[in-house]
């Protein structure tokens, strides 16, 4: 049996063994812990932290179709020593509870063993399901016809529980009935056949087009990888992977990118959205409702669509500031006449973006993040400036790198988006949790300072 489609399920298959691994390291302690005294909450909130902090650093769920069950052996090991270290740590400042070297053991064991099994399980589970059906594959093409790539090829074809379909090679050097076109014609074949992936050997394209190419790849969510040859090529973001014994560079990926990054991520933005939804807007929403409707008729709430996440449609949230009016897709300008005199109030202290945050919790938008744009700007602007389209590879954002920096308010010329897009692009290649908490306070900073842009 063979299917037609990609089964595109493997985005879905880090986040389940991430929850998985969770839940076994958060039930477990309640079973062989109970008689030591241990406060289960704050052991909880200890243990999850330390887990997912050691599983970023020891790349933990960098688990592929090519991995090796050496390499994953080798990566488990390493999280249960550092694991079992961290654990043991938590005893000596928990001065009520009683330290039990049994009990850590037959915790630690329990839970490895279930996450070993599922791990790997779900690893040969897969491996035998792409071999079987044909689902879950990515598709790929090779630029240059030379000796590693026809190895490349050849390894596609030998190891189909790696779940990859070629397409063919593409070449100006060479003549073969398997060069199937030149490298100029690499986009657009790209495109019509949904490649997903393109491996290029290095000496057969110029310094031009090797950059034109990692564009293309940028804008369209395609993925780059090089064959090494004979031309030499360093970069802090090439790291190199090995399908067997054949060595292949790709570029890094962002750390936005990275499962664990994710998760710390999202449970920061549920964290925070939750006290300022408690805190804020608990009691905020109300009497801005009772202003709002004072002074003009209409609903409290505005609600409009925008591009997010991979352009997925979603509604963005916000108090209403203006009169009701027909021209929802039309920027807000400065001394605007659509907006009411509260609005301008809301608008200058960002006040009116607050509703986001229940965005936030739907799982929509981040708190800090590209800004999502109308979705006529989106159509706009998406050809015409470069790594636009990156930005649409993370959630959007409540706040961000851009608006802290005084790019917000009206767009008049290409300029004021180009330099959105490098602040976004910027934030997306450097992320980190401190990089949030420091644009936020940043925000703050300026809702009370004033930002002459905010109209």
């Amino acid at each position: 049996m063979i299917l037609s489609g990609k089964g595109r399920y493997s985005k879905y298959l880090r986040p389940i063994s991430i929850l998985f691994d969770i839940l076994v390291i958060t039930i477990l302690p309640y079973y062989f812990f109970r008689e030591l005294g241990v406060n289960q909450f704050y052991f909880g909130i200890y243990q999850l932290a330390s887990w997912l902090i050691i599983s970023y650093f020891s790349e933990f769920y960098e688990i592929y179709r090519y991995t090796t069950p050496i390499k994953i052996v080798s990566k488990i090991i390493t999280q249960g020593v550092i694991f079992l270290l961290v654990v043991i740590a938590f005893f000596p400042f928990a001065k009520t509870t009683v330290f039990s070297g049994w009990a850590i053991a037959y915790y630690l064991m329990m839970a490895f063993t279930a996450i070993i099994i599922f791990k790997f399980v779900l690893f040969y589970y897969l491996k035998h399901y792409r071999v079987a059906t044909g689902s879950n594959f990515r598709t790929a093409i090779i630029i240059g016809y030379s000796t590693q790539a026809i190895r490349l090829k050849e390894l596609f074809e030998k190891r189909t529980d790696y779940g990859y379909r070629f397409f063919g090679f593409f070449s100006d050097k060479k003549i073969n009935p398997e060069v199937i076109g030149r490298v100029s014609d690499i986009m657009d074949f790209a495109l019509k056949n949904g490649i997903d992936e393109i491996y290029c050997s290095l000496n057969e394209i110029n310094n031009t087009q090797l950059k034109d190419l990692v564009e293309f790849a940028d804008a369209n969510n395609k993925t780059i990888k090089f064959i090494p040859d004979s031309k030499d090529l360093f970069s802090k973001n090439l790291k190199i992977d090995y399908y067997e014994f054949f060595p292949v560079l790709s570029l890094r990926k962002t750390a936005l990118h990275e499962p664990i990054a994710q998760v710390s991520k999202r449970i920061f933005d549920i964290v925070f959205s939750t006290l300022v939804v408690i805190l804020l807007l608990s009691w905020l929403t109300p009497l801005l409702a009772l202003l709002i409707k004072l002074e003009s008729k209409g609903p409290v709430f505005f609600k409009q669509s925008r591009p997010g996440i991979n352009e997925k449609e979603f509604f963005c949230y916000k108090f209403r500031s203006m009169q009701l009016n027909e021209t929802t897709e039309q920027s807000v300008v400065k001394n605007d006449p659509r907006v009411t005199r509260i609005g301008k109030f809301i608008r200058k202290t960002s006040i009116d973006e607050m509703p986001q945050f229940l965005n936030v919790l739907r799982g929509e938008m981040s708190v800090v993040g590209p800004r999502p744009h109308l979705w006529s700007q989106n159509n706009l602007y998406s050809s015409r400036i470069k790594k636009y389209m990156v930005r649409l590879y993370v959630r959007p954002g409540i706040t961000g790198l851009a608006q802290v920096r005084g790019f917000r308010g009206e767009i008049s010329t290409d300029e004021d988006m180009i330099n959105r897009i490098k602040y976004d692009v910027f934030y997306i290649e450097n992320w980190s949790i401190l990089l949030d908490i420091k644009i936020i306070i940043q925000t703050v900073v300026n809702i009370f300072q004033g930002d002459e842009k905010a109209y």
